[in-house]
């Protein structure tokens, strides 16, 4: 035999903690969304910056075919003058790429980059 008062559960059962952990359950849903849309963003801009790299490549690469394989004096300003690029190439997040004419490593002739999502130069992020 059970008295009245026994059959209603434990006092968190009487405040509805059913409800906190649905409440609960929907919240770690909706982060995990979120975290994960960041990340697909994130890699998102990683693949236009580095099509924006390709397309600056190709442009650098036929400047210096046409010229004797020298570097263009006046960077990005340049190319656009000259008609290989319609602008000054940018990354994803809206900065324009980094043109190096001759390269610090020794087995290429230049080297053309984005400083990344925190636009520090040379950063740990950056984009090659």
């Amino acid at each position: 035999m059970f008295l009245p008062w026994e059959r209603q559960g434990t006092a968190l059962r009487r405040l509805g903690m059913g409800r906190v952990r649905l409440a609960l359950g929907v919240l770690a849903i909706a982060l995990l969304a979120i975290v994960l849309r960041r990340r697909e963003n994130h890699k998102a801009n990683l693949r236009t910056t580095r099509a924006s790299l390709l397309l600056a490549r190709r442009a650098v690469d036929a400047y210096r075919a046409d010229h004797a394989l020298a570097c263009p004096k006046a960077g990005w300003g340049e190319l656009v003058a000259a008609g290989y690029l319609p602008r000054v190439p940018e990354d994803a997040w809206r900065r324009p790429l980094r043109l190096t004419c001759p390269a610090a490593r020794p087995e290429r002739a230049y080297d053309v980059s984005s400083d990344g999502p925190d636009g520090e130069p040379g950063g740990l992020d950056r984009v090659d």
